[in-house]
């Protein structure tokens, strides 16, 4: 796209878009502000800031001599649009809107083979986006038909264009991008007794195709496509047969499409909407085919950048007059919805109505009411007395409802309508418990039927009707007494309704009474000869004291009857789903139903096949608050729709581990301009969520350990609390949705709240820059040396952007993209649970090419070569594992000996070191004698205790090779029996503290470490006495030891025995070794760093993989770079 820029203003003047760029004035930009700001929760309205020349008046609304008066004033719709290069087909969702070719014997094809490249949302809630097909269900002409919807690809075909002969098969989408091509092949006779149907994908028409999981489809039996002389339309629409369901055309742009004669054949038919004329409304395709638009489906080479509307046209001018101006700040529909703008009625209220009642009266009156008014035109108010008004508010359906008082009446003539083929009169009530006698509910006068009036009378655990005829007479009479269903009668919230229905020469006439929370219902019927229901021509009831505190509300009269069946039906539905505010409603299903009883044009923005959340029962209340309460259950993104002046919802779930939509580099010339500014503060900090459910309880998630966690500084930030409200179906639905909100708001990255590029300097970014939708990811590579070097990836949640014609600035507003990126099954980046206590086993410099781990408390890590690579995180350098082993080792080895022949010579045994630093450390005790010892010339001396009857003396001795040490010899002035250990600790260890004692029968040793112990350092305990006949077990006290080694308790031996234990937690520590009845108990506790931890697993790795080069010490945290996130 070169500069300067083709900008295009427009005017919806007199119902026709009309251009005005010419006035459009170059001396300030355009701004245009879309979405929400990096931390905000909900979506501002857009705006569009520009200014318009009015030197002629023309943009002064009420100037006659404009030629827009009359035509303009306050919310002109407006629209900003740039030529995107190649043509395409832009198509609204409009079911009279699409792309079509007569029927020709060309298109009559055995196999099939359609391919489609479009940019629009392939997962867009519901099933009926249509794509392409042969498809007329009113001439019975219903060949084949390809259709998207809820993370699928459907086909469906006809083997002789009926409901009958109708075939169908589908492939499960993949997450694909907004531009893709789409494949679906039918195969009708595979050669096996069968069809196959192919699904597939590609980046353009012109493939690679590959194919979707889930796509083969492979049908018993051969099948064929009924050639039918239906046209081929791109984007067709049809209503199913039932007369209800129907199937909606796609909203996006068409690139192209193909139809091939069989799977690979030739092409015979080809529309290609890229090199059409803009504004063109038919074409020839390459194939010879005329193709034809219809409605409002449009062929452009332009892409909106705003649409909204103009509420104020203030004028202005110079002192001189000779410049005259009009600036015009243009915003989004969000501004007129959100202004000015009362509370939905309750969901009864406003849905009776479009049952097309005879008579209606909604009793949802103030507390000061005198008579209920009914929103039916023609129908007079219902008179009442006794009723306490707005008095009951317990039904989430409805407005507060009247209660009775002690005696309370309610009458209402029924104007002479159309008959139908009977009738129907509902409404509800809650009726505490059943009055102890029979009474008077319910009374209906009827006209032009043999019955005059029917009655239902409740009491005594029974409900009874009564028809009587016109001249007073009892003609038919029934009494319900069944105790479950007498129970339900009463105590909840019912509908009850009175119907007809005509069988066998009869009129039946109905009594329901059904559970709005639960849905159960009971029934009683009686009847009278003839097909004669009549019509009702008043309701009246008169209640006494028994029914006082009775709740009722919503009575309709409808002149449709019920169908005779069993259990019986009422002749209309209409109050179901709306008696209880939609209970259970999936949050697009709230969303699309507000949408189209409001006339507000919203599309669902990628379900994926998944199944979105529940919501409870919609009280009244606004129309962008509805919406947004659902949007706030779900967690995604509600805007406004760019390309139309609508609403935009994205789902929580399509924000998931996403491909980047726009990629930049910094040191690539202009895609970062500055300033790029992290921003590491407290602003989006939750780590104390509470989420409660409207109605319900709550759950509560409280981060209490970490960096972020509510702990004081500096082991935490401190308490950071939130408390959300949102009506939300089930109470176990508020506590995840709490950890959710917890885990994004303790996510510890910096944020980059302002990313900002010049498209001047970088005219190859917008192709990328126009198709970005809010909420796509837009990452950052090759950042500064003074920033971390991980590629930075962010969320855009709203832009401004400036136009004029040598200039496009864009600045996003966004939020890290980290927390989003969830666990993916088999995915290579996010398939991996991350560590939680994994760490270094051992210092590493900056080459080393194979490291050790040690899960402290994690599970040992996968070996599966099938599991990697993987990338890896330590100290800020990102490392690739390409290879992982099992443990095989310990880190200490060790082993005793003792003898009870005296000698002047004691040994300590060989033992193997692993590797050539190790630290060998040997300890030598005899029977009966004090020493001291000759140590050997090789160790250096660490320790010497005497007790009452016996010594111990320790050494060490750094070795220069492994294998096997050969035995160290202490020698004693004097023969005696003894004891000697030879203890091997790993890798580079450095003595920190060397502790020694002795005590005497029956006291145990207790030694503390000092408080500059740190975490990783290991312990390891030496013990020795002199006596042979105790119990001396147990070891040190504290946890996470290992015994090594005993020399066995002999007798005239003195026993040994030695554990090692690594510490977790720096600081001191008392470590008590156990008394037993040993004459002389001899301790030692070496406090040891730099140990190898050999049991630990050794992983082979790329080093610096983003760029980062430096040592990493032992005990420094190991976790994966891209950790799998378990998604809400």
């Amino acid at each position: 796209m070169p500069f300067p820029l083709d900008l295009r203003t427009e005017l919806q003047i007199g119902g026709e878009w009309t251009e005005v760029t010419a006035d459009v004035s170059t001396r300030e930009p355009i701004s245009i502000s879309v979405g929400r700001t990096a931390q905000g929760s909900r979506t501002d309205p857009g705006s569009c800031s520009l200014t318009l020349n009015n030197r002629a008046g023309k943009y002064s609304p009420r100037n006659p001599r404009s030629p827009y008066y009359g035509l303009i004033g306050r919310n002109t719709p407006i629209r900003v649009s740039l030529y995107t290069g190649d043509s395409y087909l832009e198509l609204d969702g409009d079911m009279e809107s699409n792309a079509s070719t007569p029927d020709a014997a060309v298109l009559d094809v055995t196999d099939l083979d359609v391919r489609f490249e479009a940019s629009m949302d392939w997962n867009a809630s519901g099933d009926h986006q249509t794509i392409i097909g042969r498809w007329e269900v009113d001439t019975l002409q219903q060949c084949w038909v390809l259709r998207v919807g809820d993370g699928w690809m459907r086909l469906s075909w006809s083997t002789d264009g009926t409901d009958a002969g109708i075939w169908s098969a589908a492939g499960q989408l993949p997450q694909l991008p907004r531009r893709v091509a789409i494949r679906v092949t039918l195969d009708v006779d595979n050669g096996t007794g069968g069809s196959t149907t192919n699904f597939y994908w590609a980046p353009t028409l012109d493939g690679p195709w590959e194919e979707m999981a889930t796509s083969a489809s492979i049908t018993t039996g051969t099948t064929s496509i009924h050639p039918g002389t239906a046209p081929l339309k791109v984007a067709p629409s049809y209503v199913l047969t039932d007369g209800v369901s129907f199937r909606r055309p796609l909203t996006g742009e068409v690139h192209r499409a193909e139809l091939r004669d069989g799977i690979d054949g030739a092409i015979i038919a080809s529309p290609d909407f890229r090199d059409q004329d803009p504004g063109a409304t038919s074409f020839v395709d390459s194939t010879g085919l005329t193709w034809t638009l219809t409605g409002t489906a449009t062929i452009t080479n332009r892409k909106d950048r705003f649409r909204g509307e103009v509420s104020s046209w203030p004028t202005r001018w110079d002192l001189s007059g000779t410049d005259v101006w009009v600036p015009i700040q243009a915003a989004g529909v969000l501004r007129r919805y959100g202004q000015g703008v009362k509370p939905l009625d309750s969901t009864l209220r406003r849905r009776i109505p479009t049952g097309d009642p005879i008579a209606y009266w909604p009793m949802e009156e103030g507390s000061d009411a005198d008579r209920a008014y009914s929103p039916i035109e023609g129908i007079r108010p219902l008179t009442v007395t006794g009723l306490d008004w707005a008095a009951d508010s317990s039904l989430v359906g409805s407005s507060a409802l009247p209660k009775l008082e002690q005696a309370a009446t309610i009458a209402a003539p029924i104007p002479l309508h159309e008959y139908g083929d009977g009738w129907h009169i509902e409404m509800v009530y809650f009726l505490e418990a059943m009055p102890g006698t029979l009474q008077n509910f319910f009374r209906i006068e009827l006209r032009g039927s043999r019955a005059g009036y029917i009655q239902i009378l409740v009491g005594s655990a029974s409900v009874r009707i009564e028809i009587y005829d016109t001249d007073n007479t009892l003609i038919s009479g029934f009494t319900a007494v069944n105790a479950d269903a007498m129970a339900d009668f009463v105590g909840k919230w019912n509908r009850f309704s009175v119907s007809t229905a005509i069988s066998g020469g009869d009129t039946y006439i109905q009594v329901l009474w059904r559970d709005i929370i639960q849905s159960k219902f009971w029934y009683a019927r009686t009847n009278f000869i003839g097909e004669d229901p009549g019509q009702p021509s008043s309701i009246s009831g008169s209640w006494g004291a028994d029914f006082q505190g009775m709740t009722i509300g919503h009575l309709g009269v409808f002149n449709t009857g019920a169908s005779f069946t069993t259990p019986a039906t009422g002749g209309t539905e209409i109050y179901a789903g709306a008696d209880d505010g939609f209970l259970n409603d999936f949050i697009d299903e709230r969303m699309e139903r507000l949408s189209a009883e409001e006339g507000l044009p919203l599309v669902v923005h990628g379900t994926v096949g998944g199944i979105l959340p529940r919501m409870g029962s919609q009280r009244p209340n606004t129309l962008l608050d509805l919406i947004q309460e659902a949007a706030d259950v779900d967690g995604g993104i509600l805007s406004e729709d760019a390309g139309r002046p609508g609403l935009l919802y994205r789902t929580r779930e399509s924000l998931y581990s996403q491909t980047p939509a726009l990629s930049l580099d910094y040191q690539a010339k202009g895609e970062v301009a500055p300033p790029l500014e992290p921003i590491d503060d407290d602003q989006g900090i939750r780590n104390d969520v509470t989420v409660k459910r409207i109605g319900g309880s709550a759950g509560r998630a409280v981060l209490e350990d970490g960096p972020l966690s509510v702990q004081d500084p500096p082991d935490g930030v401190g308490r950071y609390d939130e408390s959300l409200d949102l009506n939300l179906y089930l109470d176990t639905q508020p506590e995840p949705i709490a950890y959710w909100k917890m885990h994004l708001g303790t996510w510890d990255e910096a944020r980059y709240p302002k990313i900002s590029v010049n498209l001047r300097a970088a005219e190859h970014l917008i192709p990328d820059v126009l198709d970005l939708q809010l909420g796509d990811k837009l990452t950052i590579s090759n950042p500064p040396d003074w920033l971390p070097p991980d590629t930075i990836e962010q969320l855009v949640q709203g832009y401004t952007e400036t136009l004029d014609l040598y200039a496009w600035d864009i600045v996003f507003n966004c939020t890290p993209a980290g927390p989003w990126n969830v666990a993916e099954v088999e995915d290579e980046t996010y398939g991996h649970v991350d560590a939680e206590d994994t760490v270094l086993a051992s210092d590493i410099t900056t080459t080393a090419d194979t490291i050790h781990i040690s899960a402290i408390t994690d599970p040992a890590w996968t070996t599966d070569p099938t599991d990697l690579p993987v990338d890896i995180r330590v100290g800020g350098e990102v490392m690739t594992v390409t290879a992982a082993a099992a443990a095989t080792g310990t880190p200490m080895v060790a082993d005793g000996d003792a003898s009870e022949t005296a000698a002047t010579d004691h040994i300590a045994p060989s033992v193997t070191a692993p590797e050539s630093a190790d630290l060998l450390i040997c300890s030598w005790i005899p029977w009966d004698d004090l020493g001291p010892y000759t140590l050997p010339a090789s160790m250096t001396a660490q320790g010497k205790t005497n007790g009452v009857w016996s010594t111990l003396e320790d050494a060490t001795e750094q070795l220069t090779a492994s294998g096997a040490t050969g035995t160290r010899t202490a020698t004693l002035p004097g023969a005696d029996a003894w004891a000697a250990m030879s203890v091997i600790a790993s890798g580079t260890p450095v003595i920190e503290e060397h502790l020694a004692a002795v005590e005497q029968t029956p006291t145990a040793v207790s030694l503390t470490t000092a408080s500059t112990t740190e975490a990783g350092w290991w312990l390891l305990a030496i013990q020795a006495w002199d006596k042979n006949d105790i119990d001396q077990d147990g070891g040190p006290s504290g946890s996470g030891w290992t015994l090594l080694a005993d020399s066995g308790i002999r007798s005239g031996a003195a026993p040994y025995q030695t554990a090692y234990a690594k510490r977790a937690v720096g600081g001191a520590e008392t470590v008590t070794l156990p008394a037993g009845n040993a004459d002389d108990n001899h301790a030692r506790i070496y406090v040891l760093s730099g140990v190898t931890d050999l049991a630990a697993q050794a992983l082979t790795v790329t080093r610096s993989v983003n760029g980062i080069v430096k040592e990493h010490a032992a005990g420094t945290s190991v976790r994966l770079a891209q950790p799998a996130i378990v998604a809400l």
